[in-house]
């Protein structure tokens, strides 16, 4: 191959062309021994890969050998840049000598390589089949092709998989929109878990649904309240358990069923966007990682109730959690912030305690507050002269 050179500087006398016949022959031999050097280098094993990679650089670069040959050199070093693991660069150069010579097997076999190490299924798949229909029986591209073929399979499975879960998100929150309730800013944050509500077969709501004891700090968890559940039937369902064996921290025997009542903070918050619920809805599912999910959505300011107070609503047992929740200055939360303070290690067991942290989600609650009419405790709360800790 003759040198390269620029326009008007071609050789013109006998002398010249022979000068320059020289010097392309021997920038061709440099060529050729740097090439067989870098071969050797691979040989010697991964402390001298670099040098392999400098010199098919150097080999390239004497701009002198054919387009086959450098094919050549290219595809060499996308083999020493897969062993280096710089797949990039690698299926840069397989690309390069498949552009120079589109029969380079070696190449075509490179980038595939590359490619599937890069998860470019397409292009992985792409040129696996371009060297299979130059070599049908190469053995390695067969390899490769099943190996393709098998995380092509995998990807659609999960992609279904992460369509799935945001249908069913999507459906959960237009259940939760069409009824009217609120989403406000988490005030539980540092518990985070999987639990949210869900949607059954027959459009009904079933709620997570924490009950705080502030007078005590201590708590219930009730994983599946359903929506057309009356508060008095799980009420009565906490209470049987209150007697055998008895609470550890009702000496008193203050938290019986006939005596204990039911409260909700009405308080101003900001409401969750379209987009964080549906972030929340889609937590600890595949659709998790998913982009663009309700985007343009901003949050909205609450105006229910007086901002930073709190007003305690006392519950009607025999109503419906949905009719609570629906209730104009309703906001469903989360877990508060230090709802450790809730599970006081004095009061309730470690293990218990890790149950009911591993169970409880940051995402969407609804929170209420069980309180004694026996209680000293009751006027304090009545009066407001309690809030929840911040």
């Amino acid at each position: 191959m003759a040198l390269l050179m620029e326009p008007g500087t071609e050789p013109k006398t006998e002398s010249e062309i022979a000068d320059l016949e020289a010097i392309t022959a021997l920038k061709e031999s440099t060529a050729l021994e740097l090439k067989e050097k870098g071969n050797e280098y691979v040989k010697m094993g991964k402390k001298h890969y670099s040098d392999a990679v400098d010199c098919y650089t150097r080999a390239i670069h004497q701009k002198v050998l054919s387009e086959a040959e450098n094919s050549l050199l290219y595809a060499n070093r996308a083999h020493v840049n897969l062993l280096l693991g710089n797949y990039r660069r690698a299926l840069t150069d397989a690309e390069e000598a498949i552009k120079l010579c589109s029969t380079n097997v070696k190449a075509l076999y490179r980038a595939t390589k590359a490619a599937l190490a890069l998860d470019l299924l397409t292009e992985a798949k792409s040129y696996c089949e371009k060297g299979l229909e130059r070599d049908p029986d190469n053995f390695e591209l067969k390899k490769l092709l099943r190996q393709i073929d098998s995380r092509k399979l995998e990807e659609e499975q999960r992609e279904a998989e992460v369509n799935r879960a945001i249908a069913e998100a999507k459906n959960l929150h237009s259940a939760i929109e069409d009824r009217g309730l609120k989403m406000g800013m988490a005030t539980f944050r540092e518990l985070v878990g999987l639990r949210k509500p869900l949607l059954d077969k027959d459009k009904i709501l079933h709620w997570p649904v924490l009950l705080l004891y502030p007078e005590v700090m201590s708590s219930d968890f009730i994983e599946d309240f359903c929506e057309t559940d009356m508060f008095s039937a799980h009420l009565d369902m906490i209470s049987s358990s209150f007697i055998v064996p008895p609470l550890p921290w009702d000496k008193e025997n203050n938290y019986t069923r006939e005596v204990i009542e039911l409260y909700y903070e009405a308080v101003s918050g900001v409401l969750l966007s379209k987009a964080k619920v549906l972030q929340y809805l889609l937590e600890g599912t595949t659709g998790a990682q998913a982009e663009g999910i309700g985007d343009g959505e901003k949050d909205e300011t609450e105006t229910a109730g007086s901002q930073g107070s709190s007003k305690w609503i006392k519950v009607n047992e025999k109503r419906m959690l949905y009719d609570i929740l629906k209730e104009p200055n309703f906001i469903i939360t989360g877990i508060p912030d230090n709802a450790y303070t809730f599970l006081d290690a004095k009061i309730c067991p470690l293990y218990l305690i890790d149950l009911l942290v591993s169970s409880l989600s940051a995402a969407i609650h609804a929170v209420f507050y069980v309180v004694s009419k026996r209680s000293s405790f009751y006027k304090d709360f009545r009066a407001g002269k309690w809030t929840p800790p911040l």
